[in-house]
């Protein structure tokens, strides 16, 4: 068996930090033949990246330090290692559709597209021209053959599980790659990295923020890219202007931090958009009912399962990733579309967000949400009527 795995090329991820780090280690004493890869994804100057970017100033730029790291790394379990940028790519397929969503008031995961189309894209079909049997990543989560089919399935570390942000990646991608943290808990990752004195990365924290582009002033970054307009913040049930905003693409449905509502007694949750209008519309934590909805409707689904006549009416579902799972019924409508109910009402399921399907320990797929109802009606256009009712005395 030993002797199968030597001859297997497995081209894995390498980030510089510690995930991505002892997944290289293991992989190395598992008997696979390694070669460890840096991408390099996104050019702060080249991409407009000023306003909001905390590092703009500094002689050593963040994915730089990150290579350094990787190339310590590489170096100390004796690995080679190859630097690619897939900065075209990101730009074109991850932040045009980040910035085309929030320029529509939705709310994307940019993570979400990071895997569907730089990692297990991009860099997929880089490995497999390279001549490359395999890829691995440092993700917390595992895959399972049945057959010849590959199953996306939850991590070991049930607080680091990432199988919400793999829901996107493609069945074919999922078959050649290879998850070595699975079995492992974050704690259990750092001591194996700080046994092996890895220095550069084992106490090194978690990336944060924007996938590839790091910690920003949220607001000033979109603002590089998305002209900023204040406006009114609008409490839906009087109709009653308690408040302005710094521009509605900048809130998520839910948020109560932030809103600077402060002559009128609080909290506030944000409810919906009027995105043509310029309007944020809220509601008073006495009235949180706007929160709430019964069904939605998702799009563009990718199914990680074998047959499509087994995806089951009756299953589990994350809206947002730390959310615990959410019992539904899932009626299917056509190949990548679902109508999803859920028996008890759940706040701020939002537009733009995605929905990740749950089998029991299998992730059977998941897509965008594209409208939310509750009680037959849809929810935004819920809001709008009441606030056009209400205006209208």
């Amino acid at each position: 068996m030993r002797q199968e795995l030597i001859r297997m090329k497995v081209l894995v991820g390498l980030s510089g930090g510690v995930d991505s780090a002892v997944a290289a280690y293991l992989l190395k004493e598992q008997g696979y033949d390694v070669t460890c890869c840096f991408m390099r994804n996104w050019d702060s100057y080249a991409n407009g990246d000023i306003a909001g970017n905390p590092t703009i100033q500094d002689d050593t730029c963040p994915q730089e330090q990150d290579y350094q790291d990787a190339k310590a790394v590489a170096e100390h379990l004796n690995l080679p290692l190859q630097r690619v940028d897939f900065i075209k790519e990101y730009w074109d397929y991850v932040f045009k559709t980040f910035l085309s969503e929030y320029e529509k008031g939705r709310t994307p995961n940019p993570d979400i597209l990071c895997n569907k189309y730089i990692k297990f894209d991009a860099f997929f079909d880089y490995a497999m021209k390279q001549g490359f049997d395999m890829v691995a990543t440092g993700h917390y989560c595992s895959n399972m053959t049945e057959g010849s089919f590959t199953y996306l399935t939850r991590a070991a570390d049930t607080n680091k599980d990432q199988t919400y942000f793999l829901c996107q990646v493609s069945p074919a991608a999922l078959h050649k790659t290879l998850f070595p943290l699975g079995k492992l808990t974050k704690p259990e990752v750092r001591e194996i990295a700080a046994k092996l004195n890895l220095e550069s990365v084992a106490t090194k924290k978690d990336s944060t923020g924007i996938c590839f582009i790091g910690e920003r002033n949220f607001r000033q970054f979109l603002s590089n890219y998305l002209p900023s307009q204040d406006g009114n913040i609008v409490d839906v049930d009087t109709g009653k202007v308690v408040g302005r905003h710094v521009g509605v693409l900048y809130y998520t449905i839910g948020q109560r931090k932030g809103l600077n509502i402060d002559h009128e007694k609080g909290p506030w949750f944000v409810i919906g958009k009027d995105v043509q209008k310029n309007v944020l519309f809220v509601c008073h934590h006495t009235h949180k009912e706007w929160l709430y909805s019964d069904s939605c409707l998702v799009k563009g689904i990718n199914w990680i399962v074998k047959d499509k006549n087994d995806i089951p009416e009756k299953c589990t579902c994350k809206f947002r990733y730390r959310q615990p799972d959410q019992d539904i019924y899932l009626k299917v409508l056509d190949e990548t579309t679902a109508l999803v109910s859920y028996p008890q009402k759940i706040a701020s399921v939002t537009i733009g967000q995605e929905a990740v399907f749950y089998d029991g320990f299998k992730c059977i797929g998941g897509g965008v949400i594209e409208e939310v109802y509750v009680d037959g009606q849809d929810l935004n256009g819920k809001i709008l009527s009441t606030y056009q009712e209400r205006i209208n005395g």
